[in-house]
């Protein structure tokens, strides 16, 4: 979906979608495809890069706030569908925090010896929490998955440091006001997109600069590293002026930031893990590099992890 397109839907243009958010595009999946589709996908992508195999998998971590069902989670679906036999999974719901609050998990259950391998995937079909009559919101997001595997190291690579923090006070400036058990859908309902996404944008624009900037910030500092050393910046890709913002107060090149939001938007909890192969496959990341990823989302729920590869 083009910028071009949306301005056949709602009062908008290309111009001030592009200015403002820096996206030109985004993908959106096909009606009869749920999120657990799209993650299964990026899963079989990662486990063939890590070369291991699905029985070697013991824990799947899945961050969305789009899951097939309300029950089951979209992790257990993901697991019968991959055929891991020795996984347990859960959800994550952080929403845009939700890969980075997942990688967090991973480590933690690793460094205790709970577990050995850990999938993390980051999955989301925002189409279906979208109101296509708000210019303000509908613009900004898409559909993808991304994943990676997460293993014991003791070369001194892997997650050096992870932030996280949150703020339920603020969660009425991103949030879907009804459907839940707080305001249910009940018979004679009257749908006026207050069962799709809601943003104050501007407020959600200042909180998410400092938070993100703060976050990112404090783990490079509790990893013991310097900015400089940084190899590459992935920040989640939700606004081009908040990723300037944050490689400006770290007083890093945007050269060393990656950068993919003109091609797919707004994709929540699967912006980093999208973007993290991007850029691998790219060249962008060689071995020793530090590599910092920060997002924030509705909760609103912020965080950051420092990792080397």
């Amino acid at each position: 979906m083009t910028n071009a397109d949306f301005e056949k839907i709602v009062e908008t243009s290309d111009e001030w979608i592009r200015t403002r958010t820096g996206i030109k595009e985004r993908r959106f999946a096909e009606d009869d495809v749920a999120v657990s589709d799209l993650a299964v996908e990026a899963c079989k992508n990662a486990i063939k890069s890590s070369g291991l195999k699905n029985e070697d998998i013991d824990l799947l971590v899945c961050g969305t706030v789009t899951p097939d069902y309300r029950l089951p989670s979209a992790a257990c679906i993901i697991q019968e569908k991959m055929d891991l036999p020795n996984a347990v999974a859960f959800d994550i719901v952080s929403a845009c925090t939700g890969f980075i609050n997942g990688l967090s998990v991973a480590a933690s259950f690793i460094e205790t010896g709970q577990y050995k391998n850990v999938l993390v995937v980051g999955a989301e079909k925002l189409t279906s929490i979208m109101n296509f009559t708000d210019r303000n919101t509908c613009v900004l997001f898409g559909d993808g998955a991304g994943a990676a595997v997460l293993t014991g190291s003791d070369d001194g690579s892997g997650i050096l440091s992870t932030f996280l923090r949150s703020n339920g006070k603020y969660r009425e400036l991103l949030w879907i006001p009804d459907g839940g058990t707080a305001k249910p859908i009940d018979e004679g309902y009257t749908f006026d997109g207050s069962d799709k996404v809601v943003m104050n944008g501007a407020d959600v624009f200042k909180i998410a600069v400092k938070q993100m900037c703060d976050s990112a910030v404090r783990v490079v500092k509790d990893a013991g590293i310097d900015s400089e050393q940084i190899g590459l910046i992935i920040p989640h890709q939700a606004n081009i002026r908040i990723i300037e913002a944050i490689a400006k107060r770290l007083k890093v090149s945007m050269d060393k930031v990656f950068v993919n939001i003109e091609k797919y938007g707004n994709t929540s909890a699967a912006s980093i893990p999208i973007a993290l192969d991007e850029a691998y496959e790219q060249g962008r990341i060689k071995d020793g590099d530090y590599i910092l990823m920060v997002a924030f989302g509705g909760g609103l729920i912020w965080g950051s992890a420092l990792m080397r590869w």
